[in-house]
């Protein structure tokens, strides 16, 4: 072993415990490990950069922009709903067709933009069947990340393995649809476990229905009523400070049966004026003492009386594109920035309900959200949220709205007749978008996951320097002399297993993207010493790094579903550690029979 491969080792670690710990984004971990191989020497200038222009990269952007132009269309939720309609009469067979569906269009659209597009439709599939949402959450992110391993371009990990397959390799480029054969006998393997082993085992975290019961609000929702001696009287919410100094939020004032609903801070307060407010027992204590009014402990708010008059109550799903991520509802003026109010938020199986003014918003959390129909519907209308709730499954119609939906498959199609390669029929499909209008080119801009694009671009440099300083060669051969304990006959069955295996665990305490760099060209270099096709072990990392169940972290699907299901951890562990030695024994059996290990 030299210095450098030693050296390299260390990066690879380092990599893997930021990764794991999240102690900084992930796509600031994949520049810090660029810059360390830069300023280290072990990279020149040229192929540090050379992941931007890497054809996996920018194809996974140019489908970001296709993706986001059929998601503004509504067709995938037209589609889909309207399929269910048909067999919504039986439960079993209707999330059954809704979910192979889902599965389905991940094939060719980026699952990340499925689920966020079908969260709020599955929650209202199983409001009507009287079912907890909890139920039918992680089975929507499972089957699109089932779905995703059916095609090339599925996900973004198939991209990139096969661009470090022909670059390093000198390879020919796998086929848009050489995943699929094997791709389908594991999605169905798949939805069978979902539909039958995932409903037994997963709690009712949510009820279908009642969100302040969801978020235990019980005790933090009350009404207060201004008696005589009030000094509120004559003043207003923002004059006496009330938020500052109870950390009371007032929602709405019910003044002599009429309820008041806007510009509630400047509003002069009355003698018998009842407020609807929002906090913590000892803020209401703290107020009732010096404000002089009355709690009406015996009625705390119910979802029902919330939403009076206009306003209803919502959860917001915070997009991981949010321009509020880092910041805190007090530092956006969230209330008269949207003109709506945070009651509660869910975060990574956490309910936060106190002081939550101050706390820095992240990507995935699920806001509990009051305000007017028109406040939501323009929180909707943002890139900020995904609102959870009623949903509007119109197809919206213009005159070339049928271009996105040509674009994304004669792309698909050109590319797996082998007309022409998949970057160049991505790109292509972009330009036409922009030139007919489809799409302006800020939201072509807003609708890159930039974060995803970076991440790549930086770590791919890292699978050069993996195999140009040996650390492949060294990794290759420990494997292969790992190997000499079996027979010769069962060697390759054994690798395709073992790489498999190493790849699921990597890819559930890390990035499945530094995964996939890391292990292919170690796969590459088994195959040579082994004298076999590298297309088995190749194919084995490749659902492997998608195959991420166990954590809510280990894959971005998982994390988004994370809080409206009101998950805790352990529920996926209990419910992805059996999916994923299932798969991994079905991958060890059948991968060698769909791509053979034969010798070259």
């Amino acid at each position: 072993m030299t210095f450098e491969i030693v050296l390299v080792l260390i990066i690879i670690s380092i990599a893997f415990i930021l990764f794991s710990t999240e102690f900084v984004p992930v796509d600031v971990t994949a520049l810090i490990i660029l810059g360390i191989l830069l300023i280290t020497g072990m990279l020149s200038i040229e192929d540090g950069l050379s992941g931007f222009s890497n054809p996996a990269v920018i194809t996974i952007a140019c489908l970001f922009i296709i993706s986001f132009t059929i998601q503004k269309e509504g067709i995938l939720e037209y589609v889909i709903s309207n399929v269910t309609k048909l067999i919504e009469k039986h439960r079993i067979i209707g999330f059954i067709t809704y979910l192979f569906s889902i599965s389905i269009a991940s094939a060719v659209m980026n699952n990340t933009a499925i689920v966020a597009i079908f969260i709020p439709v599955t929650i209202r599939l199983a409001n009507r069947f009287n079912i907890s949402p909890s139920k039918v959450l992680i089975p929507l992110s499972y089957a699109a990340i089932l779905g995703g391993t059916l095609t090339l371009i599925g996900t973004s990990t198939n991209l990139l393995v096969n661009s470090i397959f022909v670059k390093e390799g000198g390879y020919a480029s796998i086929g848009m649809f050489e995943f699929t054969r094997f791709g389908l006998l594991y999605l169905v393997i798949g939805l069978i476990y979902i539909f039958t082993v995932i409903p037994r085992v997963i709690p009712s975290r949510i009820a279908s229905s009642g969100l302040t019961k969801n978020y235990l609000l019980g005790a933090f929702l009350t009404e207060i009523k201004i008696g005589k001696d009030s000094p509120l009287i004559g003043n207003t919410c923002y004059g006496r400070s009330i938020n500052k100094n109870y950390d009371v939020t007032v929602l709405d004032i019910l003044r002599k049966d009429k309820l008041i609903t806007t510009n509630i801070r400047n509003r002069i307060l009355q003698q018998d004026d009842v407020l609807f407010v929002r906090g913590s027992l000892d803020g209401f204590l703290r107020m009732k003492e010096l404000e002089k009014v009355t709690l009406l402990t015996d009625e705390k708010l119910s979802e029902r009386e919330l939403e009076q008059e206009d306003n209803i109550l919502v959860e917001g799903l915070l997009t991981d594109r949010s321009r509020l991520i880092g910041k805190s509802l007090q530092t956006i003026n969230f209330r008269r920035r949207f003109g709506a109010f945070v009651l509660a938020i869910r975060r990574e199986g956490t309910i936060l309900r106190e002081k939550i003014a101050h706390l820095a918003l992240n990507a995935y959390d699920t806001l509990l959200i009051y305000g007017s129909t028109e406040s939501i519907q323009n929180l909707a209308q943002s890139n900020d949220f995904i609102i959870i709730g009623e949903v509007d499954v119109s197809l919206k119609k213009h005159r070339f709205w049928w271009i996105s939906i040509a674009v994304l498959f004669g792309a698909v199609l050109l590319a797996a007749l082998g007309i022409i390669p998949i970057v160049k029929g991505a790109l292509i499909g972009v330009i036409i978008l922009l030139a007919f209008g489809i799409i302006k080119p800020t939201d072509a801009y807003r609708a890159i996951s930039w974060q995803v694009i970076i991440l790549l671009a930086a770590l791919i440099p890292l699978g050069h320097v993996i195999h140009t300083s040996g650390t492949a060669t060294w990794v290759g051969e420990s494997l292969f002399n790992f190997m000499n304990i079996f027979p010769l006959d069962l060697q390759p069955f054994v690798m395709v297993s073992l790489i498999y295996l190493i790849t699921t665990i990597l890819t559930e305490i890390s990035s499945n993207a530094a995964t996939a760099i890391l292990m292919t060209p170690i796969a590459l270099v088994v195959s040579a010493k082994l004298g076999l096709d590298p297309r088995p072990f190749v194919f084995a990392i490749c659902f492997a790094a998608s195959a991420s169940f166990i954590t809510p972290i280990g894959y971005q699907t998982n994390l988004m579903v994370y809080g409206p299901g009101g998950y805790k951890f352990t529920d996926y562990i209990r419910t992805g550690l059996p999916l994923a030695i299932i798969l991994w024994i079905v991958a060890t059996i059948f991968i060698p029979i769909f791509w053979p290990c034969i010798a070259l």
